[in-house]
């Protein structure tokens, strides 16, 4: 996919880490310029060190509230000043508590809620005037918008409730934006990761029997890699996926499939 998205911009949220950071990588691989938030100053910094590296362009902003709506449009604001627009938002930080129901206080199940749904609503609403806006007649200019789902909004198991909810409401979010984006030809996606190797995942994958337990019901048996959901997001987000739109990819080395 290199040079697919020369000279697009791309705004990644939760870039300080993970999904975010091979995001960043592969996005400017692809020929785009990043422009990354994360609450994480330190992790987002060197994610703009691996990306200059590595030769592509990324200007970081950190730390990011992405749970305060007017964080968020200062972010999105700067971004479209400095590059004039906005070509994909792709919503991928996320934060969230597992706990069973009896054992997940309601701070938890808010802090879940504000920072796995809200903040896909809350940078959404601050970049729609500049995706409109950005909004073009042939298919290489038409903006993007990726949330970033999970296999866990498909179903549901024991201390995942709140992430159960709040990725089943992001997939029924991207169907919105779908429907809303396509008068100014804006296509939305999502991406259903399965089991990451990735920092956000690592206090789950930790519980006694948890990794053991997804590793059997996947028909890959491994868990996947961030750049395997960053390399999936790059095709959405390019010109192959022009037909592409309120569609939800799954990236989870069939765990979904088995069950």
């Amino acid at each position: 996919m290199a040079g697919s998205l020369k000279g697009k911009i791309v705004l990644i949220t939760g870039t300080g880490s993970g999904m975010g950071r091979a995001g960043a990588l592969r996005f400017a691989a692809a020929g785009a310029t990043v422009v990354g938030a994360d609450l994480n100053a330190e992790g987002n910094a060197e994610t703009e060190a691996l990306v200059t590296a590595a030769g592509g362009r990324m200007l970081g902003t950190a730390p990011v509230d992405l749970g305060d709506y007017a964080a968020c449009k200062r972010w999105v604001d700067a971004a479209v000043r400095t590059h004039g627009r906005i070509d994909v938002l792709w919503n991928n930080a996320s934060a969230c508590v597992f706990a069973t129901i009896e054992a997940m206080t309601v701070e938890q199940w808010d802090f879940s809620i504000r920072n796995e749904l809200s903040i896909v609503f809350l940078v959404t609403k601050a970049a729609w005037p500049h995706l409109t806006a950005s909004a073009g007649a042939g298919a290489d200019a038409r903006p993007v918008v990726i949330n970033t789902a999970s296999v866990a909004g498909h179903g549901g198991g024991p201390g995942g409730i709140a992430h159960s909810a709040t990725k089943a409401a992001v997939l029924a979010m991207t169907h919105v934006i779908a429907a809303e984006g396509a008068p100014y030809g804006i296509r939305a996606v999502s991406i259903s990761p399965g089991a990451m190797d990735t920092p956000g995942s690592a206090e789950q994958l930790a519980l006694p029997g948890a990794r053991e337990a997804l590793l059997s019901h996947a028909l890959v048996p491994r868990l996947g890699d961030p750049d395997e959901v960053a390399r999936a997001a790059v095709f959405l987000a390019s010109a192959d996926a022009s037909f592409i739109t309120g569609a939800d990819l799954l990236v989870d080395g069939g765990l979904t499939n088995h069950g």
